[in-house]
């Protein structure tokens, strides 16, 4: 029989049972969880070192100490300050002659906190080609991150600690600049250097004071430049010419420490100095830079004209051997590189030396230039400018200072108004934009063209009358001019600034060999730039006559009076001939090159040279009364330029002859000499003749009236 469950039995039975399976479950729910054993922390992997290898390889790369600087350690920057580091890059970087730098990453190491990166670095030098190495950078992890430890090495790969380079120059003998029948006009000749063994020394104070006395230079100045030299070391500090050392080269040679070297030398034939230039000590500002080109550094360079130009043709290109010297004095130094020296090649000039002196000579002490052109080739057979210097004064010591302006080279670096010379081109613009050789213009000595109170004269007050195109440019007459540059404006303002472009001014030549100024051509665009007012037909009238804002060098007068009298031809002006064969290489000829024509046609330029010639022939000719007897026919124009109030005009006188057959252009320009017919013709005159073998004819007393 089934036994029936009572309350009873289920409170003292099953309860109990519940309650604590319940309770148990809760207790187990409630207790913490056991704690898991901890795994061991992953280490952090120290910083790339790759920024500091990429700054520190660009910085050699840039040749910038100053962008290393901040990537050296602390102990590196402790031992060799920033200053320190600036020298020794300079001089490691200018003893070689290194023009560029290459740095090629290779290969990253890293082994915790210390890391090597290698690298090619290659540089491009003047003197010994390409050179080319591997190197390291040693680099260790610091708290401000990686740093790069300075090594000698970071210079040069091959260079241990307290080496240096050191290079033996082999220096060629600079070559000659001669003129067009090979008369030298710059030739080496003897000089002596002074220099000085610091270990030979054995009384200071007298060598001092006796190298003072020769070199004009201060006793300091002196022992700056053997202070650092070795005591067996030969250090350079002046050369001089042979005859100037001479009185005193027995008392330097019993002066213990002073040796004395015979070398060869700049002597100038003395003419043209601005053309042919000078030569000079390099400056200290730019010794660095000469030094990049391989240069030693105490050489004569070329400072100014053809020398400077020439100057990769005439010194040539130096030799040496690059050596390693060990940081002790008795190690031996190691070759590094080595190359033979290539010799200078002479330079051939169109000048003539012996007219060139004539020429000076007739244009004496004026302040001005002169040229004097083949207008069948450019060819430029004398360049006068003036005030000149003596060249081989200047090399000596203590010699007095050039006059001021002597340096400027007026003929191709002075700048004028053309004054009436300026009609030719005027000429030229008429004859393009409708005018005829038989146009005709009634000048009563004024006109009143602008308006009633801008009355222009004529510089004839009386008047020429009523003259043609070629009359009026023979007897320079204003007023013709004035009405054609206001009938050309009316045009377009732009015909005459474009002629006289074509024509060849405010734009360079071209020449060769020596600096040149562009010059002025004005016109609406130009004024519009400077700000000021509009231009104007007052402008255009202005600049009819050669004024205005208008400015022309005498060279670009000489090439522009060449192509009228050629039939047209624009010449570079041809200065330097040719570049002279040496061992190994050839001559290189610079042959006359045409740069373009005048835009006008034959009839056009008969009818300007008709009205050339007339200047020198004409009854009514500005320049007539100076011509006459002359054995042939001159055609020309003078020009009398208006500068600052208060002072003398410039006289300018250009020119071309024989008239029928030109071989030879003269322009001549006075600076505040007066009127060109009366100072610059009569001169423009005497060099014809010297030219050509004549009686030089004595200068004329002006006629009492004057032209323009």
């Amino acid at each position: 029989m089934t036994k029936r469950w009572t309350r009873r039995d289920f409170l003292l039975r099953w309860l109990p049972a519940v309650l604590g399976g319940w309770l148990g479950a809760c207790q187990s729910f409630l207790r913490p969880a056991p704690t898991p054993t901890p795994m061991p922390p992953t280490p952090t992997p120290p910083p790339s070192p790759m920024e500091a290898i990429t700054a520190a390889l660009e910085a050699i790369r840039r040749e910038d100490p100053e962008a290393l600087w901040p990537w050296l350690t602390p102990a590196s920057r402790a031992a060799l300050s920033l200053e320190d580091l600036r020298t020794l890059w300079r001089a490691t970087l200018n003893a070689v002659s290194v023009q560029a730098v290459e740095i090629q990453p290779l290969a990253v190491i890293q082994e915790g906190e210390v890391a090597q990166a290698r690298y090619r670095i290659r540089w491009k030098t003047a003197l010994f080609g390409e050179l080319e190495a591997e190197g390291t950078l040693e680099l260790r992890l610091l708290p401000e991150g990686w740093r790069v430890v300075w090594r000698d090495a970071l210079l040069w790969p091959a260079l241990g600690e307290g080496e240096r380079f050191r290079v033996e120059y082999v220096i060629p003998e600079r070559a000659n600049l001669y003129d067009r029948d090979g008369q030298s006009l710059a030739a080496q000749g003897d000089w002596v250097e002074i220099g000085i063994v610091p270990g030979q020394i054995t009384d200071e104070g007298l060598l001092l004071q006796r190298l003072a006395q020769v070199t004009g230079l201060p006793p300091e100045a002196i022992r700056s430049r053997y202070a650092f030299g070795r005591p067996d070391w030969y250090m350079p500090i002046l050369a001089l010419p042979a005859d100037y050392v001479a009185p005193f080269a027995a008392d330097l040679e019993a002066t213990p420490g002073v040796k004395l070297r015979v070398q060869s030398g700049r002597i100038y034939a003395g003419v043209a100095p601005q053309t042919v230039g000078i030569v000079g000590k390099i400056p200290a500002e730019e010794l660095d830079a000469w030094r990049r080109r391989g240069y030693r550094g105490d050489e004569w360079v070329g400072r100014m004209g053809l020398e400077a130009w020439g100057e990769p043709y005439l010194a040539g290109t130096h030799g040496g051997r690059l050596f390693i010297q060990p940081a002790q004095p008795e190690g031996t130094p190691r070759l590094i590189a080595e190359r033979p020296f290539i010799p200078g090649r002479s330079i051939t000039t169109t000048l003539s030396r012996n007219f060139q002196a004539q020429v000076e000579e007739i244009f004496g002490d004026r302040t001005g230039a002169v040229v004097v052109m083949d207008p069948r080739n450019g060819d430029l057979l004398a360049i006068v400018s003036n005030p000149g210097f003596d060249p081989n004064a200047l090399l000596r010591p203590n010699s007095p200072p050039p006059p001021p302006g002597a340096f400027l080279n007026r003929a191709t670096q002075g700048l004028y108004p053309p004054g009436s010379i300026f009609k030719i081109v005027m000429m030229a613009a008429a004859l393009t934009h409708g005018f005829t050789p038989r146009s005709v213009f009634q000048d009563p000595g004024y006109w009143d063209g602008l308006g009633p109170g801008y009355r222009k004269w004529c510089w004839l007050r009386t008047g020429h009358g009523l003259v043609d195109l070629p009359t009026a440019l023979t007897v320079s007459c204003n007023v013709a001019f004035y009405q054609i540059g206001f009938a050309l404006h009316q045009q377009d303002p732009d015909l005459v600034p474009q002629m006289a472009r074509a024509f060849g001014l405010g734009t360079p030549t071209g020449i060769r060999g020596i600096p040149e100024e562009a010059g002025l051509v004005p016109d609406a665009a130009w004024r519009a730039q400077q700000g000021g007012r509009p231009w104007s037909a007052g402008d255009a009238v202005n600049m009819a006559i050669g004024q205005s804002d208008l400015l022309v060098t005498p060279l670009q007068i000489a090439r522009m009076m060449a192509a009228v009298a050629n039939g047209g031809i624009l010449y570079r002006p041809r200065l330097v001939a040719r570049i002279n064969r040496a061992p190994g290489q050839p001559e290189e000829i610079f042959e006359p090159e045409a740069q373009g024509r005048l835009p006008v046609s034959e009839e056009a330029l008969s009818a300007i040279r008709q009205g050339l010639v007339g200047v020198t022939t004409h009854p009514r000719g500005t320049a007539t009364w100076v011509f006459r007897g002359m054995p042939f026919q001159v055609a020309g124009k003078t020009g009398t330029a208006e500068t600052a109030h208060g002072q003398l005009p410039h006289a300018w006188f250009a020119c071309y002859a024989p008239a029928d057959r030109p071989e030879l252009v003269v322009v001549v320009v006075v600076e505040h000499g007066g009127q060109g017919s009366a100072v610059a013709a009569p001169l423009a005159r005497q060099i014809l003749e010297a030219y050509y073998g004549l009686p030089r004819t004595p200068l004329p007393a002006p006629p009492a009236q004057e032209d323009r």
